[in-house]
């Protein structure tokens, strides 16, 4: 029996490393896992010694108000694998914790395995060398990202997206209809999964919102809640509008792709929720803040001429992103209003949509991470 420890510290790591396993179940079914997840994880039978809600955190000044925690949680996971003595540690994304358990895992003699690189081709490029001398194998999602690496040492395998392969199957599934008024303009609205997008980003969408109502009444929204506790935060907000504009959005706890295929537009707080977006052909603008602090030290990391991942992939503005300032109400509407009629932007955006898609799935060779990490654990 082989033993595999994974840490993911955010809600999409979650579903991405609980499709990982899924693969590598199929692939050999002698392998046990634990680790740091949460309910995605646990229902591909891996047992979480931490949730991964209580990992996720936007922005320096959150980390910092946790920081006892977090040193808490990984004097843990480093007693776990001197305990548990796993035959490799895999690593799912959050460099910050992440690359420090690597170099835990290397001085026990470990072997490291990384799902879904840290983003080092937009910023923080001297983790490249870092992360060559820490990690035996890297998986990454992004066709680009296998030359970044190039010249490193570091066995790199471009795995392709995982999110291709699961909308798919979603598209390929009856999706049941979701309480939209009849005859509504329909728009979701993907406000973020953590606290702190909620208490940023979801104001000026709901502006955005009574914007498109005010030009046009028969427009409805839906909102679907990354959890119990979003879901919450979510109607404290609502509780806080008039009761018009309440009544014209809905809530729901999960069914994000269902109320994405079944919205003419979108909203979407930058993230991986726009890749999901992108996938179920949905068009959408791209939304952003933070604290002014946070956002402040990003503009001056960050190399990269867009924040979405879509644009980057794009190589353009595919996505109209409004980002801290720029998230204005009024542009927003505007954006979105392009969006949902038969318009050229209508049908540029759904073109590239689908460039997109090409690019994320690569050629049909490419083997799933799953059977990527059976093949690296050996016999």
């Amino acid at each position: 029996m082989k033993k595999l420890m994974i840490v993911a510290g955010e809600m999409s790591g979650d579903q991405h490393a609980a499709g990982l396993v899924r693969e590598l179940r199929e692939a050999r079914g002698d392998v046990e896992c634990f680790g740091i997840g949460g309910e995605a994880m646990r229902r591909e039978g891996v047992r979480t010694v931490v949730d991964v809600k209580d990992m996720a955190v936007l922005g320096l000044a959150e980390v910092l108000a946790r920081i006892s925690f977090f040193r808490r949680v990984f004097r843990q996971m480093s007693r776990l694998l001197v305990e548990e003595r796993p035959d490799a540690l895999l690593l799912v994304d959050y460099p910050g914790f992440n690359l420090r358990l690597a170099a835990a895992a290397k001085r026990h003699g470990i072997p490291v395995y990384y799902y879904i690189s840290p983003q080092v081709w937009a910023w923080h490029r001297s983790r490249i060398g870092k992360m060559a001398k820490l990690i035996d194998l890297l998986m990454v999602i992004f066709p680009f990202e296998v030359e970044v690496f190039a010249g490193t040492g570091l066995k790199t395998i471009f795995t392709g997206h995982p999110l291709v392969a699961s909308v798919a199957d979603t598209l390929a599934s009856p999706s049941p209809e979701l309480a939209w008024p009849p005859g509504a303009r329909r728009v979701a609205i993907l406000p973020g999964s953590r606290r702190q997008e909620i208490k940023r980003v979801l104001p000026p969408m709901l502006a955005a919102a009574r914007e498109l109502r005010r030009r046009n009444p028969q427009t409805a929204f839906m909102i679907p809640a990354a959890g119990s506790e979003i879901k919450t935060q979510i109607e404290a907000q609502l509780a806080a509008l008039p009761a018009d504009e309440r009544a014209a959005v809905g809530v729901m706890e999960g069914r994000m792709r269902d109320v994405v295929r079944q919205a003419r537009a979108a909203m979407v707080c930058s993230g991986t929720a726009t890749m999901e977006t992108a996938l179920l052909k949905c068009p959408h603008i791209v939304v952003y803040r933070a604290a002014w602090p946070t956002y402040w030290l990003g503009r001056m990391l960050i190399r990269v001429r867009f924040l979405g991942i879509v644009n980057l992939i794009a190589g353009r503005e595919l996505c109209p992103e409004f980002i801290q300032g720029d998230a204005q109400p009024e542009k927003m509407a505007d954006a979105v209003e392009r969006l949902l009629g038969n318009t050229p932007e209508r049908a540029t955006q759904l073109a590239g949509l689908d460039a997109v898609e090409r690019a994320l799935a690569g050629p049909q060779h490419v083997a799933p991470a799953g059977r990527v990490v059976a093949e690296a654990l050996g016999v």
